[in-house]
């Protein structure tokens, strides 16, 4: 039987969510081993606490808590007895753990050097990362597990392809191609965070432009410029590639589960940003 530890790694890095179960406690005839642990995904179960029907119960309530999407870990307490094919009574304490939940979906815009520097530090995290430039030349030789290359020489058309709830970094090269992007996707309006990299005079002469297209002030308030924590200063590309890695914690904590439009504005979660942004 595949070991839980070696499948619980193969899990994580394909990025598969997955349940660890572990027996915190369990009273009657025939005892079993604390801390005995299985891994429990949609699909398949590796290793085992014993078998009988506390297993198949809890495979059952693993499988619900994934499909639920609920991210807590759970401590829960069985009642042995017939109803758990146990012909004596005794209890069992189980403890559930999600393993592998992606807690964002992000797509980043640009490769340039704090692009280079931030993106390692997304797929280091609970996230999927779509990483995405025209210049084929900008990205690492080693794109880092859970990052997706895309080079395309139309970027915009990619908005229509994100999943809704997505997290947006927008740090291109080029501030006309930084405009179109804005526009786009505060035209969906159905992300959880968009940042734009920039100053506030960026961010100023963007909003003038994007009410000039009709974008209203509620979706100009939904832009984060510039992005990342102020309390993490430094003008390098590490820096300020830790601050917006930062922000989008603070920001998937706050709203996980709140994937659309509906969300409240960052600038009401986070206090805003006083860096000027170098772009890529």
């Amino acid at each position: 039987m595949h070991n839980w530890i070696s499948a619980l790694a193969d899990l994580q890095l394909r990025g598969e969510p997955c349940m660890l179960v572990t027996i915190i406690e369990e009273q009657g005839s025939t005892p079993r081993n604390a801390g005995s642990k299985m891994v429990i995904s949609a699909t398949q179960t590796f290793d085992t606490i014993g078998g009988g029907h506390l297993e198949y119960k809890a495979m059952q309530i693993a499988r619900e808590r994934l499909n639920n999407g609920q991210p807590d870990t759970h401590l829960q307490r069985f009642s042995l007895g017939a109803s758990l094919g146990q012909c004596c009574g005794g209890v069992a304490v189980l403890l559930f753990e999600p393993m592998g939940q992606v807690q964002a979906q992000i797509a980043v815009f640009g490769a340039g050097h704090v692009a280079r520097a931030l993106v390692p530090l997304l797929a280091s995290l609970p996230c999927r990362v779509r990483w995405i430039d025209s210049r084929e030349q900008e990205f690492p030789a080693d794109i880092p597990v859970g990052v997706q290359k895309i080079i395309t020489d139309e970027p915009v058309d990619e908005v229509n392809d994100l999943p809704a709830g997505c997290y947006c970094i927008v740090m291109t090269h080029n501030h006309a191609l930084d405009l179109e992007l804005s526009a786009a996707l505060l035209k969906r309006n159905d992300f959880t965070y968009f940042g734009l990299i920039g100053s506030k005079t960026k961010r100023m002469k963007f909003e003038h432009r994007l009410r000039d297209r009709g974008l209203s002030a509620p979706h100009l308030q939904r832009m984060r410029c510039p992005m990342g924590l102020s309390e993490v200063k430094g003008k390098l590309p590490i820096e300020i590639a830790i601050s917006i890695a930062g922000e989008i914690i603070a920001t998937y904590n706050a709203h996980f589960g709140q994937p659309s439009a509906s969300v409240e504005p960052i600038k009401r979660v986070l206090p805003s940003s006083r860096r000027s942004q170098a772009t890529n």
